[in-house]
């Protein structure tokens, strides 16, 4: 097996491929594919001033920016999936997530007035995207693009494209485990197998068998799983997340996790954001949206619920 990684988008990406009569090639195709994701970061980036998304943050509500037709083919994606959705994924979640304080921190309960600034301030529909220039602007002040919900989802999607175009048909990739594609199978034949474990809280501390929750099989295929882990802190007897609700304004807090697979991994991962906030209720949405999807609900109380051939433990 062949094994690179790279750090990029604050996370760990690694390629594994079975190793063939040429490995040199292997490792140079999954370096050039690492390579591709840094490029997309320095884009792609909210803290990278330099990056497009930075300058369309700094300027888009005082004049229209142009930017790439990467990006902008991008946002028009997000824009899609965020109607298709209802707003429960929302890539302008930036100014919640500032005002939150889960921008650079670890989290706190916002003054209600701000709150209700920020909220003023979030909605893809206040995005207008000019195909004809390849610009971006903002009608309302203060709004910001934080694409963290697809950015490793698209970057995956480029990485495999560039996998594919240097002739690697088998490989598995990830960014931080939490957004995986399988390239083809592994060595014996078998589709890819990815765990999904339920994600630590403060009161259970992530230990014990029954974190697990699936095995996802993948072939030709990304999975993107989406939960209340990592930033969060303690309110009102409740642990808050950094994941938001966009329609609601604050913390999703009534599901866990969920997990979305699909043939696009940006797909995946705007989806299972969404269905993080819409919770159980959600399958059913997501089903009719998109019937060949496979996912998994977790929900605060309770155990799993899916669609698909994504079943518990299967």
């Amino acid at each position: 097996m062949v094994l690179i990684a790279r750090e990029a988008m604050a996370t760990r990406f690694e390629i594994a491929m079975p190793e063939d009569r040429d490995p040199i090639r292997l490792r140079a195709a999954g370096e050039e594919a690492l390579g591709e994701i840094e490029g997309i970061e320095a884009r792609l980036s909210l803290y990278l001033p330099s990056s497009e998304i930075a300058r369309v943050n700094a300027l888009a509500s005082s004049e229209p920016v142009r930017v790439s037709s990467e990006v902008f083919d991008l946002l028009r994606r997000c824009a899609r999936l965020s109607d298709l959705s209802q707003g429960a994924f929302d890539p302008t979640i930036g100014p919640l997530m500032r005002c939150w304080g889960f921008m650079r921190g670890g989290g706190a309960r916002p003054d209600p007035a701000a709150l209700a600034t920020a909220r003023e301030a979030v909605g893809m529909r206040w995005v207008e995207l000019d195909e004809a220039r390849s610009s971006v602007r903002f009608a309302r002040a203060g709004m910001m693009l934080d694409l963290g919900a697809v950015g490793k989802g698209h970057a995956i999607d480029v990485a495999v494209a560039c996998l594919r175009e240097a002739g690697v048909v088998n490989a598995l990739i990830h960014g931080g485990t939490s957004s995986v594609f399988g390239l083809g199978s592994q060595e014996d034949g078998t589709p890819w197998k990815v765990a999904i474990e339920s994600p630590s809280t403060s009161s259970d501390g992530g230990a014990g068998d029954d974190r697990l929750l699936a095995v996802a099989t993948l072939k030709e295929q990304g999975l993107a799983v989406s939960a209340v882990w990592g930033k969060s802190f303690q309110s009102g007897g409740r642990e808050l997340g950094h994941v938001m609700d966009p329609r609601l304004g604050h913390p999703v807090s009534h599901t866990r996790l969920a997990a979305v697979s699909l043939e696009s991994s940006l797909e995946a991962d705007a989806l299972s954001t969404a269905l993080l906030a819409l919770g159980v209720d959600g399958l059913n949405w997501l089903g009719s949206v998109r019937p060949r999807a496979r996912a998994l609900v977790l929900p605060e109380f309770g155990g799993p619920r899916t669609i698909g051939a994504l079943s518990p433990e299967s």
